[in-house]
């Protein structure tokens, strides 16, 4: 999705953003810094965009005016005029202090990037990045001589994050972003300071069908029909399999190929229709199909059918090759037909 190879580094202003609560206010720096080592800039580049590589995709939202999401003004005047990266970097620096109120928020170094020559789906761009260090390492110095330690940023671990690419102005550009946090009551990254949206494509398309797919077999089915956990596992695994087999997405094509039964179907179509409501969920029913959210989603589609604390039974095909039954003392049992053993 996302292309580095051919990047190329134009400016870099880092400023300390403190936490609002406790007071302690932004240290702006007065220079672009001159990234003359190469190793240097190597290990930079490698430690803001490294976790990059299959991110989701957000647009810069707001309810009423788009205008009105102050990074994405922000970003606009950047993209407009880069000359002024410094003085837009301030501003910028000042909005994330703004919204660093939380008692839980760490201080930081905020660094604000300008790039070049970056690949999004094809596409060369130019990209905003915006990187917050908000915890140190501890490093040991070794040498025949003398033992020492120094204090430092872990470059395979990036605090926060976020790409902003020149694509799409008008819908609210394309954004990727990356926090190490995941606790709800610090996401100011993303919700606060950003105000981003899932983006509409086919990312996002394959992922959310997938999940309203896997809450509807595993919620639903159970309360509208008779079915076995082998069965339910045989949804979830023709579920999967039409999206790894095909392409592109057709929602007709998938109710007949994953469901069949017609009684099965309008349940699906009235479960979909109400997710989508309740969720403010918008998904086309034609979709070219995201080879990386297939990747991402299929890992929480289970197919073990647990037995008790003695047996785990891994169905991946055909449910058809698999009976349950009750013997004449009243144990449950499951008989299996192969043809070949490994």
């Amino acid at each position: 999705m996302i292309d580095f190879t051919q990047i190329t580094f134009e400016s870099i202003y880092i400023h300390k953003v403190g936490n609002k609560l406790r007071d302690e206010g932004i240290e702006v720096s007065d220079k672009n810094l001159n990234l003359e080592n190469e190793d240097t800039k190597k290990y930079l580049l490698r430690y803001f965009l490294s976790p990059f590589s299959n991110n989701e995709v957000y647009n810069f939202h707001y309810p009423t005016d788009l205008n009105l999401n102050d990074t994405y003004t922000f970003a606009k005047r950047i993209f407009a005029k880069p000359e002024n990266l410094y003085e837009l970097s301030i501003d910028v620096s000042k909005h994330l202090y703004e919204k660093s109120s939380h008692p839980k928020i760490n201080g930081g170094e905020f660094c604000i990037c300008y790039f070049k020559d970056c690949l999004f789906e094809g596409q060369k761009t130019d990209a905003i990045g915006l990187f917050k260090s908000e915890k140190k390492d501890i490093f040991l110095k070794l040498t025949s001589s003398k033992i020492g330690h120094e204090s430092g940023v872990n470059i395979d671990k990036l605090d926060k994050g976020c790409l902003i690419f020149n694509l799409e102005e008008e819908n609210g550009y394309k954004v990727c972003i990356v926090d190490s946090n995941k606790s709800n009551d610090t996401q100011y990254w993303k919700d606060d300071f950003l105000s981003i949206t899932p983006a509409s494509d086919n990312y996002h398309f394959t992922k959310d069908f997938l999940s309203i797919t896997k809450d509807f077999i595993t919620k639903q089915i159970p309360e509208d029909f008779k079915i076995s956990k082998a069965e339910k596992i045989d949804f979830l695994n023709r579920s999967v399999d039409y999206f790894k087999k095909h392409e592109t997405f057709d929602k007709q094509e998938f109710e007949s190929e994953v469901f069949a039964d017609s009684s099965v179907i309008e349940s699906f179509r009235k479960f979909d229709e109400n997710y989508r409501q309740e969720n403010e969920v918008e998904l086309s029913d034609n979709f070219d199909i995201s080879v990386q959210a297939v990747k991402k989603q299929a890992r929480v589609f289970k197919n073990v059918l647990k037995l008790d604390k003695n047996f785990d039974i891994y169905i991946h095909g055909n449910s058809e090759l698999i009976e349950q039954g009750i013997d004449e003392s009243g144990r449950k049992y499951y008989k299996i037909f192969y043809e070949q053993e490994n």
